[in-house]
């Protein structure tokens, strides 16, 4: 396959890009202090505010004056220009989530799905079920929709402009959903995996603004990562880049659901740090703990205050040796500036987990590839999959209107 060189449109797509990532974070700037902030020259900034203006994805908002010289005009992203939708599908759950232009949450929106219930329809019936809840929270309809963003918890695959996912839960192989879906809603469409779309929320809101290259660690009841090079999501040859939760950590290890052994999954994500507890106290009262997220909480409490449990303080030392050595050959691979952790694990533990699992990056990766700032928990807090997917949702509107035209999703 050729590499595609960059084109001058393309350079003028990542500008664009730059400059509304720079609004975003600084919730407003002037043509100067987005020069400053973007390192673009002011007239490239110039041009590309008039663009973002003639769109109304940006506006004026007011006028700085610094005492000194002329009045400078205010700019920031136009919020009421519309909504977007992120719609974050479980095995059991259904969770939309609505924004305005500028990425502000306006209301959100769960609906169950029965787990017994396989079927595509259900989950899409489940989809719009939620998405419509949303949009009444919202005190908005269908048709102020720029686009939706739908996170399946599987691989979203594609290859020559076709898409299909796997979720093996559901014994989905080769479903096509996005064609279901634009079938019911009338409304620009991208679907997605969830690690793409962490890496995505982390790359606009996130620690990722100041990077070229990062890593999102997603820990909860799975495991995966998103992968981001020279500012953009990576995806691979058929969009399956990230599932490095099923990556080998223990030659011939446990039995990981995916079907293979030893995999990073089976003893960093929630089930595995109960194996391990279980393994280090057999009969500890939180290794008969149903619910994940009950138990991770639990966890978390036994770990607080002046005496911690010693068998969960030694859970949690082994728990940081196979995440920071699973860490460490990404960051021999990718040598990506920063990891940032993140999920309802990561989230809970993180205090407890991150010193231990630094130090054993540190450790374990190649001289030179690590520092003690290169991993971190993630400030997007918050369902960070809704997010990712509003944001992939708004990439997909700024393509639509020749704004953006790199990292376009696959949907697209």
């Amino acid at each position: 396959m050729a590499v595609r060189k960059r084109s001058s449109r393309d350079i003028r797509s990542e500008s664009r890009l730059d400059v509304l990532h720079a609004l975003l974070a600084e919730g407003g700037a002037t043509r100067n202090g987005l020069a400053r902030t973007t390192g673009l020259s002011l007239a490239t900034v110039a041009t590309v505010v008039s663009e973002l203006l003639a769109e109304g994805l940006v506006a004026e908002t007011g006028v700085s004056a610094s005492g000194v010289g002329r009045p400078t005009t205010t700019l920031a992203i136009r919020g009421a220009r519309g909504i977007l939708a992120g719609v974050d599908v479980a095995e059991t759950y259904v969770s939309t989530h609505v924004f305005d232009a500028a990425l502000t949450e306006l209301a959100r929106a769960d609906v169950a799905l029965d787990e017994r219930v396989e079927s595509p329809d259900h989950v899409v019936d489940g989809v719009l079920r939620s998405l419509d809840a949303a949009l009444r929270q919202a005190g908005r309809d269908r048709s102020d929709l720029l686009g939706v963003g739908v996170a399946l918890p599987g691989l979203v695959q594609g290859r020559d402009g076709e898409m299909s996912v796997v979720v093996p839960a559901w014994h989905w192989r080769g479903v096509g959903v996005l064609d279901l879906l634009r079938g019911r809603l009338d409304a620009p469409i991208v679907v997605e995996n969830p690690l793409k779309a962490i890496a995505t929320a982390e790359l606009w809101l996130g620690a990722g603004r100041g990077v070229d290259s990062l890593v999102t660690v997603n820990l909860g009841t799975g495991v995966g990562a998103g992968i981001v090079l020279d500012g953009a999501v990576l995806r691979g040859a058929t969009n399956s880049a990230g599932e490095w939760g099923h990556t080998l950590l223990v030659h011939e290890g446990r039995g990981c659901r995916c079907g293979r052994r030893g995999c990073v999954e089976a003893y960093v994500g929630a089930p595995g740090i109960q194996q391990t507890l279980r393994e280090t106290a057999p009969d500890h009262p939180l290794t008969a703990t149903q619910q994940q997220s009950d138990f991770i909480a639990g966890f978390a409490a036994a770990l607080d205050g002046p005496d911690p449990d010693p068998a969960a303080v030694r859970t949690l030392e082994r728990t940081a040796d196979y995440l920071g050595s699973a860490i460490a050959d990404l960051v021999a691979v990718i040598n990506p500036e920063l990891v940032m952790l993140t999920g309802w694990t990561a989230w809970a533990l993180g205090e407890h987990l991150l010193p231990a699992t630094v130090a054993q990056v540190r450790a374990q990766a190649p001289r030179g590839t690590a520092t003690d700032h290169t991993v971190g928990i993630s400030t997007v807090r918050g369902n960070s999959a809704a997010i990712g997917m509003a944001t992939l949702a708004l990439e997909r509107f700024l393509g639509d209107v020749g704004l953006l035209t790199t990292r376009v999703p696959l949907a697209l």
